[in-house]
């Protein structure tokens, strides 16, 4: 069995444990909800503060110019593409996850239509994160397609000759179990289909390498394991050899080929900018491209491998010690153990008080979260009962959190202290 001592050993021996000192965490926080939200970088109030008081404040218009404004959502992009298996000028930093998988998934409807004009389906996961489907399901309406839900299991066989796009999340973000991203996208090109990946429960968690999986399009998130702070802007990245071959319908002026020659029509930019829209916000790109510093901070360390590495460590530590030190708790896992299907997260099932149980949690500085249920399949299959979900960011969190949010987690359960009514009140948040 795992002791604190060990803990405190396997911290002391960590080769990533400096990378801690890039984060601003609060005091006696153990911080396990970087898969929603992440820590903010130690140098982001002052790059945010240099871009609002010199180059807004002084440099005004100039800093369009003078501070490269322009292109910061190619340069984000550029540091983004070396987490994810992209080259140089394939990424843009842009918009949000949702507007930019309205656009990849548009432009891989359009490509199917040249190619495929009778394929008229669209699948993808039923437990998928809903803001996919419900894009997902706009289209369908838009265009006359029909979007086809099925669970993991079932893709394979949904992969028949209507299919026109596949669209699936990475690493799931209920469960943390994460597709054989290769193997999957192989399947679908042999049946004719395109592949629409969302990253946002990958970047910067897991190893991606869309270029070796020969992917179609990818987005993904910029708050989560990326730590660009609240609301930061996403990404998007195209296959080059797909990014040419049509508009996306977001045909904003900064998408132009020559934005400022301002002609009355639209010519779209060669390669990935073209999937930029309108003006991109310089004040979040600025606190991302602090948040993307840190996870490339790891490169000399050994770079995603070496993250992978150590969030492995982390979860499979969590799974055991809960299960040593939480047995007789009715606590399940949702989670995969296998290295290969799991992500950077571990999610705890309970029929009875999970809400309750992590607002406990958070009252005593371990900060997780709540995710209900999945109503359209009941809550007596594995994976679909109330979640306390933990996420863990290798950059920051060590063997001794672990150690001490399970012994929290303990006493909060061995206690009954989740049932005090103030941990049953609902937040609009959880």
């Amino acid at each position: 069995m795992t002791t604190l001592q060990d803990c405190r050993a396997l911290d002391a021996q960590d080769p990533l444990r400096s990378l801690r000192d890039l984060f601003a965490l609060p005091p006696g926080v153990i911080y396990l909800d970087g898969n929603s939200l992440g820590v903010m970088p130690r140098t982001a109030p002052a790059r945010v503060a240099d871009m609002v008081t010199r180059e807004w404040g002084t440099d005004l218009i100039q800093s369009w110019n003078k501070n490269h404004w322009f292109e910061l959502p190619q340069k984000v992009g550029d540091k983004i593409a070396r987490l994810i298996g992209a080259g140089p000028g394939e990424v843009v930093a842009a918009d949000t996850t949702s507007i930019n998988l309205y656009k990849v998934l548009s432009a891989a409807l359009n490509i199917a239509a040249q190619d495929a004009p009778t394929r008229r389906q669209i699948v993808s996961e039923r437990s998928n994160f809903p803001t996919d489907l419900y894009i997902a399901e706009a289209l369908c309406r838009e265009r006359g397609f029909e979007l086809v839900l099925v669970e993991p299991e079932g893709i394979a066989q949904a992969l028949t000759a209507q299919v026109a796009v596949l669209m699936l999340t990475h690493v799931n973000y209920r469960t943390g179990a994460m597709h054989d991203m290769a193997a999957i996208t192989a399947a679908a090109h042999a049946e004719g289909a395109l592949v629409v990946w969302d990253l946002a429960h990958s970047a910067g968690a897991v190893p991606v390498d869309l270029s070796a999986a020969r992917a179609d399009f990818a987005v993904g998130c910029g708050y989560k394991y990326l730590n660009g702070g609240p609301g930061a802007p996403a990404f998007v990245w195209v296959n080059p050899l797909h990014t040419d071959r049509c508009w996306q319908p977001l045909a904003g002026w900064w998408g132009h080929a020559a934005p400022f020659a301002f002609t009355p029509d639209y010519q779209p930019a060669p390669g990935i900018t073209r999937y930029q829209c309108g003006t991109q916000p310089m004040i979040s790109l600025a606190a991302l491209e602090c948040g993307v510093d840190t996870a490339l901070a790891a490169e000399p360390l050994g770079g995603m491998a070496a993250l992978r590495a150590k969030s492995l460590a982390l979860t499979d530590l969590f799974i055991q010690l809960v299960e040593e030190r939480c047995a007789g708790h009715s606590l399940g896992l949702a989670t995969p153990r296998e290295h290969a299907q799991r992500g950077s997260q571990v999610c705890l099932t309970r029929e009875e008080g999970a809400y309750a149980i992590v607002q406990a949690l958070i009252a005593r500085g371990v900060i997780g979260d709540f995710r209900a249920g999945d109503p359209s399949t009941g809550s007596g299959r594995t994976g679909y009962q109330d979640i306390l979900r933990f996420g863990f960011t290798p950059l920051y969190i060590g063997f001794l959190d672990v150690w001490n949010a399970v012994e929290h987690l303990k006493q909060v359960l061995e206690s009954s202290e989740w049932q005090r009514p103030e941990f049953s009140r609902k937040h609009a948040v959880t």
